[in-house]
């Protein structure tokens, strides 16, 4: 009875002073699904499940929000090509987008395509694209014209490859044969008598085994883990350079919805992503040439005289790129002026000024 009657005593002098034991903090708890055409066995993918994603929940730790996260991959929402029509949808929150594959939608992201013969260096190339994202409005308004906020997470691309059933010792020896090359990229193949064919890194292997076309302008860190090298096992260091082929966004109307501390994690995060996504790319380039030729390959680099042939038997497909752009409203022209001048700046030394002719 006794405790009871101090209970009750406790209570009501609890209700007077109107004190109450203060509540526990609890979590928001987002639901965030990301997307990706390509699977995880490609680096950018994984990336994004391995470095990306802890970061984000790393960061934070000690907020009031946490992500639960769902991770479709391999097509299993979106197929390569469709990563940004997913998000834009809200299908997904953010998406491993392939500007390479949206030429249209994201026309301006695709200036390095256009450009080939520029830098070898796709630390210099996808870092210095990632800044152009943030600080060209003309860049940046392709992001937002498609609902779409970049966070970063440059998707760099090594130094490009071709890779054929057949040797190539000059460029006579592609007449007629049929190479496969992602979006822009066939472009590249004007001048050399090989009949160009778009494809991406999935279909590839199928194709060049079955005899849909004879090879493939490919970079060497997919080259390996999509085994290109048994089916085209001739590979040719022709200089094409590194690439920009996208990077992480989210639904903008999504992210504008966030807490900053939220927005600032994911923008924190996809920096973390590029600079460990391009240390490990770095590391394995050289690496996986050295793997496929002990697999059997044949690995040959041409020389300067050789690279300068194929580059100036090219249309300038950078400036008719950009004469077209520029007729369709887009600052294409600018752009390009934009990305040779910060290149240049760099220190690349391109094999054609294609912005100067």
């Amino acid at each position: 009875m006794t405790n009871l009657i101090r209970t009750g005593m406790f209570a009501a002098a609890v209700a007077v002073s109107g004190w109450s034991a203060a509540p526990v903090a609890q979590a928001e708890t987002l639901n965030v699904t990301i997307v990706a055409g390509h699977p995880s066995v490609f680096r950018w993918v994984k990336h994004a499940s391995q470095t990306f994603i802890p970061a984000v929940n790393t960061a934070l730790e000690g907020t009031e929000y946490s992500i639960n996260w769902s991770e479709q991959y391999g097509g299993s929402l979106a197929k390569v090509g469709d990563e940004l029509e997913a998000v834009e949808a809200g299908l997904a929150e953010i998406g491993l987008v392939s500007s390479l594959f949206d030429p249209s939608k994201l026309a301006v992201q695709n200036v390095t395509y256009f450009t080939p013969f520029v830098s070898s260096d796709s630390t210099a190339v996808s870092s210095w694209m990632d800044k152009l994202q943030e600080t060209n409005d003309d860049m940046k308004a392709a992001w937002h014209e498609n609902g779409l906020e970049y966070l970063g997470g440059g998707i760099g691309i090594d130094d490009y490859l071709l890779m054929t059933t057949f040797p190539v010792n000059e460029i006579a020896d592609l007449e007629g044969h049929k190479i496969a090359a992602p979006g822009p990229a066939v472009n590249w193949l004007g001048g050399t008598g090989a009949v160009g064919v778009s494809g991406n890194l999935t279909t590839y292997y199928n194709e060049i085994k079955t005899g849909v076309y004879d090879g493939a302008i490919v970079f060497a860190s997919a080259a390996l883990p999509g085994k290109l090298h048994e089916v085209a096992p001739y590979i040719t260091k022709v200089g094409f350079g590194a690439q920009y082929a996208g990077g992480l966004a989210a639904n903008k109307d999504w992210y504008d919805s966030l807490d900053p501390v939220v927005q600032k994690a994911l923008k924190d995060a996809a920096e973390a992503d590029a600079e460990a996504y391009q240390k490990d790319l770095d590391a394995s380039v050289t690496k996986f040439l050295g793997l496929m030729q002990k697999q059997g390959a044949t690995v040959t680099e041409v020389d300067e005289a050789f690279r300068e042939k194929w580059a100036n038997g090219m249309d300038n497909v950078a400036r008719l790129w950009a004469e077209r752009l520029d007729a369709e409203g887009k600052a294409g022209t600018a752009v390009l002026k934009a990305y040779m001048d910060t290149m240049r700046a760099a220190g690349a030394t391109p094999v054609r000024n294609w912005d100067q002719e």
